[in-house]
């Protein structure tokens, strides 16, 4: 028996004008936990505007070896019945040590298979390394309200981080090696 919460991936806005980015997973047990706890892990740092999340089992992702290979139609469920709209990701780089998938936009298809040719043939700028697409009802935002947005994401921006030289260290004070620029060692103390 699992007894874990649910996997929900997590898509992060910098700023208004970036796109969203996948930056990783949280389990939770709903969507307003799923937000929280994103926020938490993911908002720590400055340039947070946005965060979407989204049950993993409701995103559909193909390699793009995968589309080569026509496994993009036998892996994905099929039979949804009437259009509606899915959001499309595409990861285009492999330079950062990340997963980022970024949002792309939207396409309204009857199946995930669909919405992924449409975004095949829709999104060419670029060559994709993988595609992910999400039905649009099952991705949950944040309340995109200023009051909410400062409170979720504002704190960040204030937060100083210490850099490395002021973490303590193991051995000798500094003192001991600034011989003639200030107090000699003898006549500390």
């Amino acid at each position: 028996m699992d007894t874990q919460w649910p996997r929900w991936e997590v898509f992060k806005q910098d700023t208004p004008h970036k796109p969203h980015q996948a930056v990783g997973s949280v389990h939770a047990a709903d969507p307003e936990h799923a937000l929280l706890t994103a926020r938490n892990v993911f908002a720590r740092r400055p340039q947070a505007v946005s965060m979407w999340v989204a049950r993993a089992e409701d995103v559909y992702a193909w390699t793009r070896e995968e589309v080569l290979e026509g496994l993009a139609t036998a892996k994905a469920d099929t039979g949804l019945g009437a259009a509606c709209r899915y959001l499309v990701f595409r990861k285009t780089t492999h330079k950062r040590s990340m997963t980022f998938v970024d949002y792309v936009g939207e396409v309204e298809a009857t199946s995930p298979e669909e919405a992924l040719q449409q975004a095949q043939a829709r999104f060419t700028d670029t060559e994709a390394l993988a595609w992910w697409v999400v039905p649009a009802d099952k991705v949950y935002q944040s309340d995109p309200s200023q009051e909410t947005v400062e409170s979720w994401f504002a704190p960040a921006r204030e937060k100083t981080y210490k850099q490395q030289q002021f973490y303590a260290t193991v051995g000798s004070h500094i003192s001991k090696h600034k011989v003639g620029r200030g107090v000699e060692d003898d006549e500390c103390c």
